[in-house]
């Protein structure tokens, strides 16, 4: 009897420290996994998925045939400007006029992307069509301040700050739309739940995706072929102690308040934020809405691979709502 209890405690023992080694590295593998999300350093897995998904030639022709005209709004004439966010860090933009405007765009750029990459392709379409520019640096990219992102969450707030900086230089008189790509787009719908000016007259949202917590579902699971479920927890309570706000905001939430036109972009092809989270928001959207899906693009390529579709569709949301 003696030795079955003693052997019982030995199993029991035993199970109990592969159980705590096992949640040790549930927890090691879910501030890793929030440090790819969120940290302005990225660790280096980032970088190799970026050269993964860039070593696409079809990205790769598209992104070369763009190189000059990213370079030109990089180093170009635009304005390098600042403001403090709703939280007390320094965000950056950079500020393109247009003689005579006819509309302004704030434009927000994406996930560890930044403001030249993004819109360097559209950005003489716009110019050309009489809209000044404000391209924000999201916060922790670039030169604007913070040391972690948010995923739209925060983000929203700092939108809302731009908007007000452009009415405070260019007075309420000019139309203003928001205009955002991937992480961007969210910032932009999400931004949709203020109470915005009278000016803002619609929203622009391409490839964004529907919340800070479906889009890490769906990227730990299919890139990192991990449970999102096991890490779910922590992860998000790590979030919840760097931004002390909640994870739970989702761009459906922002919508059930939009008053504002949407557009809605998306590649047919985009494998990093799937196409059914924009018919997510689309449906959510109780505004007027309409929707450009353009077959064969990948994340972020849309303009890229049919200018004239997305020209066509932006600048007939224009007619329709800058009055």
């Amino acid at each position: 009897m003696k030795k079955i209890t003693k052997k019982a405690l030995a199993i029991s023992t035993v199970s109990i420290a592969g159980i705590a080694a096992l949640a040790m590295i549930h927890r090691t593998t879910a501030k890793y996994l929030t440090r790819v999300a969120l940290d302005r350093k990225a660790p280096r897995v980032v970088e190799r998925q970026k050269k993964k998904m860039m070593g696409s030639k079809e990205i790769g022709r598209l992104l070369k045939s763009v190189s000059a005209a990213t370079d030109s709004l990089r180093y170009g004439s635009c304005e390098t400007v600042s403001i403090s966010s709703h939280d007390g860090i320094r965000l950056v933009g950079h500020w393109h006029g247009s003689e005579n405007a006819k509309r302004v765009i704030v434009a927000m750029h994406g996930w560890r992307s930044d403001w030249a990459q993004d819109f360097g392709a559209i950005s003489e379409f716009w110019h050309q069509n009489g809209c000044s520019v404000l391209y924000a640096e999201q916060r922790s990219h670039g030169d604007s301040d913070g040391e972690y992102m948010g995923f739209g969450v925060l983000e929203r707030y700092d939108c809302y700050e731009w908007i007000k900086w452009v009415n405070q230089r260019m007075g309420s008189e000019l139309p203003i739309y928001l205009a955002g790509i991937s992480m961007g787009a969210t910032t932009v719908l999400m931004t949709s739940g203020f109470n915005l000016s009278d000016n803002v007259k619609g929203i622009v949202a391409d490839c964004g995706f529907t919340s800070p917590r479906a889009i890490w579902k769906h990227v730990v699971q299919r890139k990192f072929h991990l449970p999102y479920g096991i890490y779910k927890s922590t992860a998000e309570n790590i979030y919840r102690q760097r931004h002390k706000v909640s994870i739970d905001y989702s761009c459906a939430d922002a919508l059930q308040n939009c008053r504002i036109p949407v557009l809605f972009v998306h590649g047919s092809d985009d494998n990093f934020v799937p196409i059914e989270m924009t018919f997510e928001n689309y449906k959510a959207c109780p505004s007027k809405k309409k929707l450009l899906v353009v077959v064969g693009a990948e994340h972020g390529m849309s303009y890229l691979v049919d200018k004239q579709a997305y020209e066509t569709a932006v600048m007939d949301f224009w007619q329709e709502n800058d009055r």
